[in-house]
C-alpha cells in the first residue's frame, strides 16, 4: 500500500516565525516577483480575475517552501500553513505581522465604502 506524503509538521511559533519569513522571501525572488506581475497584469484590479490569476500563482509560491516543512504540495498544504499561522496570531504579535505582509504580497487592499445614506446609516424599526 502506497504511503502519503508525510504529516505536516506541527510547527512551533518559532518555527512558524522561519518558514513565514522564507515564504515572503520566495515571494522576492526574481522569477516569481516576474510571475506575480504578470498574474496581476492579467487579473486588472478585477477581484474575481485576481482569485483566476494571482491566488492560483501565490498558492504555488507558497508551496514551494512549505513542501520542505512537511506540507502538502497541494492548496491544502497552504491552507494548513495558513491555520497554523492564524493559530499563533493572537498570542505573537511578529507571527501577525509577518502574516499580514505575506497576505498583502498577493491580496489586493480591501477598501470599504464611506458611509453615507442608504449604507447601514439607520436601520427604521417598525
Amino acid at each position: 500500500m502506497a504511503s502519503g506524503p508525510p504529516p505536516a509538521a506541527a510547527l512551533s511559533a518559532e518555527q512558524a516565525k522561519v518558514v513565514l519569513a522564507e515564504v515572503i522571501q520566495a515571494f522576492a525572488a526574481p522569477e516569481n516577483a516576474v510571475r506575480m506581475e504578470e498574474a496581476r497584469d492579467n487579473a486588472c484590479n478585477d477581484m474575481g480575475k485576481m482569485l483566476q490569476f494571482v491566488l492560483p500563482v501565490a498558492t504555488q509560491i507558497q508551496q514551494e517552501v512549505l513542501k520542505a516543512y512537511g506540507f502538502s504540495c497541494d492548496g491544502e498544504g497552504v491552507l494548513k500553513f495558513a491555520r497554523l499561522v492564524k493559530s499563533y496570531e493572537a498570542q505573537d504579535p511578529e507571527i501577525a505581522s509577518l502574516s499580514g505582509k505575506l497576505k498583502a504580497l498577493f491580496l489586493p487592499p480591501m477598501t470599504l465604502p464611506a458611509p453615507g445614506p442608504g449604507l447601514g446609516g439607520g436601520v427604521a424599526a417598525s
